[in-house]
């Protein structure tokens, strides 16, 4: 079944309180709000809230072809919850990093019974990555959320798929703990590094890895999944 006519996913802007907003209205606990990674430092860090249990960096890759290629379908139930990125969601990387985020992480993050999220989750549990992103396209409640979501926020909306340059990934530790790429555009979950305890840390080191070798542009913003301080 097609989407809707007409709703193209407008990005989001990386902002935290945009985000944070956003997974509060659709059901995400309030025990958990998205924060800001202002930089790389240890002393920057220590002022983050903790526990964090994801990270979403926005990321200008400079050959996407490649990054295409990485991960693997094989790798698709090391996570609990995998889903691909189709054409019709191209500007929805945003809330997909924040859906890998969140329900990855569901034996700490609580979903409010009978909301959006809640319902996404129980419905796409058994559909393949694949399906969840085409019951993600015609979810009607999705749509009116992230299209509120949106207009929220100070930057200026791209007026079309070519003047976006950003797109959105996450990281999460999987219950082996493996440090893993959650990017719906990929062939599948993509191990970063294993024996990994540190989300956060872990997320850094390959995002200063691929600075160093030239995979992406300077032009980052990271923030983090973590427990909310208000």
């Amino acid at each position: 079944m097609s989407s809707e006519s007409g709703f193209n996913w407008p990005p989001l802007e990386s902002n935290p309180e945009v985000f944070t907003s956003y997974l509060h209205t659709i059901g995400m606990s309030r025990q958990w709000s998205i924060g800001e990674v202002y930089g790389f430092d240890e002393d920057l860090l220590a002022f983050l809230p903790q526990p964090v249990i994801g990270v979403i960096v926005a990321i200008e890759r400079l050959h996407k072809d490649d990054d295409r290629q990485q991960g693997s379908e094989d790798n698709n139930n090391i996570v609990p919850y995998y889903m691909k990125q189709t054409s019709e969601l191209d500007n929805a990387c945003g809330i997909i990093a924040c859906l890998h985020a969140c329900l990855n992480n569901l034996d700490k993050v609580e979903l409010e019974a009978g909301s959006i999220l809640e319902k996404f989750c129980k419905d796409v549990k058994e559909l393949s990555p694949a399906d969840r992103a085409t019951h993600l396209e015609n979810a009607t409640d999705f749509k009116s959320q992230h299209a509120s979501a949106a207009s929220e926020g100070q930057s200026t909306q791209a007026a079309n798929q070519d003047a976006v340059k950003h797109h959105f990934i996450a990281f999460v530790v999987n219950g082996n703990n493996q440090l893993i790429e959650l990017d719906g555009t990929k062939r599948g979950p993509n191990v970063i590094a294993e024996g990994c305890h540190d989300v956060l840390r872990g997320s850094i080191a390959e995002i200063q890895r691929r600075l160093a070798a030239g995979e992406i542009s300077e032009s980052i913003n990271m923030m983090t999944l973590n427990a909310n301080p208000a």
